[in-house]
């Protein structure tokens, strides 16, 4: 039998991804708005690019606030249950379990995608100067 206690654990948990969720979004949306003022000066086609992975890394965003948010109320639902003893209380608890998998999931998507986007931010150096930097055999070697 679940306990009222067992679905009040992921509050804690749901609520700082809702709020890192929430950071993520507002710092994409000026880093946009910033792209599309430098846009709009230079027509550059790498920036344009940036503006469409954002443009997705916001779609996934909003996709994994919306699962996150579905698991949270959930887990209200089943403590609602809980507490009145009604049935279908695991029930409900496995399907925020899901809900919040499908939320980090498409955390992970994202985070792939600000890859790709960093990688486009770099796109203009030299393959040989990111990847592998020339260092002299005499060079002196950092302390660990």
């Amino acid at each position: 039998m679940l306990s009222l206690e067992t679905p009040a654990l992921l509050f804690g948990a749901i609520s700082l991804l809702l709020l890192a969720y929430t950071n993520r979004f507002l710092a994409i949306a000026a880093l946009i708005r910033s792209l599309h003022d430098r846009y709009t000066g230079s027509h550059d086609a790498v920036v344009l690019a940036q503006i469409a992975q954002l443009r997705r890394r916001l779609r996934l965003i909003q996709s994994m606030q919306t699962f996150g948010a579905a698991a949270f109320l959930l887990c209200l639902v089943t403590m609602g249950v809980v507490y009145l003893g009604g049935p279908g209380a695991g029930v409900l608890f496995v399907a925020s379990l899901v809900l919040l998998m499908a939320s980090l999931g498409l955390s992970l998507m994202e985070i792939r995608l600000s890859v790709g986007a960093l990688n486009l931010q770099l796109s203009d150096l030299e393959d040989g100067d990111l990847r592998y930097p020339r260092v002299s055999p005499d060079a002196p070697r950092p302390l660990p």
